[in-house]
């Protein structure tokens, strides 16, 4: 068993953690004020390859592993979490679904774009009555003029101000309630309208926006089969929540770093709190359940780099992850006390942009209807992820 990385991954994490640390850490309070990055900050991401590291080079990405991806995710998620989840969603659940899924052509047309960060993808399946209930969905596709007229309205689709290509999914079959009448398709980000802008607890620099729409597609936009949308959510959402473990990681991370910090240099009657055994169990508690986290990420993600089934291994690591991120950020302000709970120090920031872990890509009552039905082998078990 061999836990080091690659001469590849070991420089690509070093390439996301320099450039965080210099072009991200630094504004991240002030871009969470402002609920927005600069565009620019993408364009640089995509001048060193952060926007397409596991797509093959023929298709304009950097052709590496996804192992180096998730490595990178967690730099960047440890620097500000807002511009992790908007790299995590281009490239999880748009970029690799279309890889995966796409047409020869398909892929020829949306993919370089989405890897050089000419264009900033996004995936589309929650609705306001279809959550963790995605099978609910109502947004509808109906066949006409030999293509499809998509009516609908989506929710909390991180990504879409930017105008790129969306992953959409819609009934396709009118006689069911449920997920076998769903299919997946390709948008560009004009045949939208985004309706809404939310306000959120944590993430601020990332865009949050509601959806709607009504237009009439190719035909050829249809991803996959008819009526076998739900498996491509599935499957995409499966890798997508090695990458939002990932992001707990590195906000989990950040906080354990100011705390040790401030442990090291805060005195009270006349020593550093780090010399008071309570301060010492709260770091040594933080650093242990760090790595515990980031090596079921990694084995996740290894798994499938390998092409391997990845789906219980993926929910182990976000649940874990996810909920380890929400108690530690809560640790670290308690480690700097009066001063965590204000917006001088970054940790209420990392303690806000954690919940969101517990939630999105799937809350952890579902991951833990996921990890049941694998360990128990019984289908009926769980529900439909969002």
């Amino acid at each position: 068993m061999d836990f080091e990385l690659t001469p590849e991954q070991r420089e690509i994490q070093a390439l996301a953690r320099e450039l965080a640390a210099a072009e991200i850490e630094p504004h991240a309070a002030e871009w969470d004020r402002a609920h927005g990055f600069p565009r620019a900050l993408l364009d640089r991401l995509a001048e060193t390859g952060l926007l397409g590291i596991c797509v093959p080079e023929e298709h304009g990405g950097a052709g590496a592993d996804f192992v180096s991806y998730i490595l990178a995710l967690e730099e960047l998620s440890r620097a500000d979490a807002g511009v992790g989840v908007t790299v995590a969603v281009h490239t999880s659940a748009c970029t690799l679904p279309l890889l995966a899924f796409g047409t020869a052509e398909q892929v020829d047309r949306f993919v370089p774009p989405l890897a050089r960060g000419e264009q900033i993808g996004c995936f589309a399946i929650t609705e306001p009555g279809a959550g963790s209930d995605a099978g609910a969905l109502r947004t509808s596709a109906e066949p006409e003029d030999g293509g499809w007229r998509i009516r609908g309205a989506k929710q909390w689709i991180t990504n879409a101000a930017f105008g790129g290509p969306l992953l959409l999914f819609a009934r396709t079959d009118p006689g069911t309630r449920t997920a076998r009448g769903v299919s997946a398709f390709v948008l560009e980000g004009s045949e939208v309208e985004i309706t809404r802008t939310e306000e959120k607890l944590g993430l601020n620099s990332s865009v949050t926006n509601d959806i709607a729409v009504d237009t009439l597609v190719p035909g050829d936009r249809l991803l996959g089969e008819l009526n076998h949308g739900f498996r491509i959510a599935m499957a995409t959402l499966d890798g997508g929540r090695i990458g939002i473990a990932a992001q707990a990681v590195g906000i989990a991370q950040a906080a354990y770093d100011v705390a040790r910090r401030y442990a090291l240099e805060r005195e009270t009657f006349g020593h550093r709190i780090a010399d008071y055994q309570a301060i010492q169990h709260k770091l040594a508690d933080m650093s242990m359940e760090i790595d515990a986290a980031r090596l079921l990420v990694l084995r996740a993600a290894w798994l499938k780099a390998e092409g391997r089934s990845h789906t219980e291994a993926g929910a182990k690591a976000k649940l874990f992850a996810s909920e380890m991120a929400r108690r530690q950020t809560a640790e670290a302000i308690q480690v700097l006390g009066g001063y965590g709970y204000t917006k001088e120090f970054p940790v209420e920031r990392y303690y806000r942009d954690a919940k969101i872990t517990e939630i999105y890509e799937g809350t952890s009552e579902i991951q833990r209807l996921v990890i049941a039905r694998s360990i128990l082998g019984r289908q009926e078990l769980v529900a439909t992820p969002s």
